[in-house]
């Protein structure tokens, strides 16, 4: 019988959704999802700019790899730690389906249309400074959460605008909530934002890669 792959996730509406964006590069292989909270999804103080380039968002997933517990997972290629646990490798990287940065705000505001004071979300530094930048008027708020409950911050009115990466709105499908796609040279953004990446154990890496590639079946862990 063919083993099935297990992959570890995530348990976010975004973060499932990029394992079926995974799953469905490989339509012949079974997978099983299993989902884990990470440091990043419990610890909602926390800013963001406090934490790059660590496995915030990562590091209970990864340990879940190196027991064994699962065959692959699934990140989001910026939430990567600059170094990676060892043991580990990157099976695959995917092309980025969306590099900018997007405004969602109420009434559809364009940035230069929000009113002066207007409080705008974001717990990224890069564009808690790019804001500042472009339009020291506004009030910057750290927030943190996935995307379904930094976009619950305006409902609540506890902000007026988010700026999010586009590239977690088209996952989403929920494009229609973009008030404004930014360009690359007034948000810079990371280098890999919308890439996904695929980890696997070093050890594994030409058998689970046989597997994907249907020339394979998994020995087990």
């Amino acid at each position: 019988m063919e083993k099935i792959l297990k992959i570890g996730s995530r348990p976010s509406a975004l973060a499932l959704a990029q394992v079926d964006e995974i799953k469905a590069l490989y339509p012949r292989v079974n997978f099983e999802t299993h989902v884990f909270l990470t440091q990043g999804d419990k610890d909602k103080i926390t800013s963001i700019s406090e934490v790059d380039g660590s496995d915030f968002f990562t590091k209970e997933i990864d340990d879940a790899l190196l027991r064994g517990e699962i065959d692959l997972a699934v990140h989001s290629s910026k939430d990567l730690p600059d170094i990676l646990s060892e043991g580990l490798a990157v099976l695959l990287e995917t092309e980025s389906i969306c590099p900018y940065d997007a405004l969602v705000s109420k009434d559809k505001r364009k940035f230069a249309q929000l009113p002066s004071g207007l409080r705008i979300g974001t717990s990224s530094l890069r564009r808690k400074s790019t804001v500042r930048l472009l339009r020291p008027d506004l009030r910057v708020i750290d927030i943190r959460g996935n995307i379904g409950e930094r976009l619950a911050l305006i409902g609540s009115r506890k902000i007026d605008a988010l700026i999010v990466a586009f590239a977690a709105l088209i996952r989403l499908g929920r494009k229609e909530l973009i008030s404004e796609v930014f360009p690359l040279e007034v948000f810079k953004t990371h280098p890999k934002q919308g890439s996904l990446s695929l980890m696997v154990r070093h050890d594994r890496w030409q058998e689970v890669k046989s597997i994907l590639s249907g020339q394979g079946q998994a020995t087990g862990n």
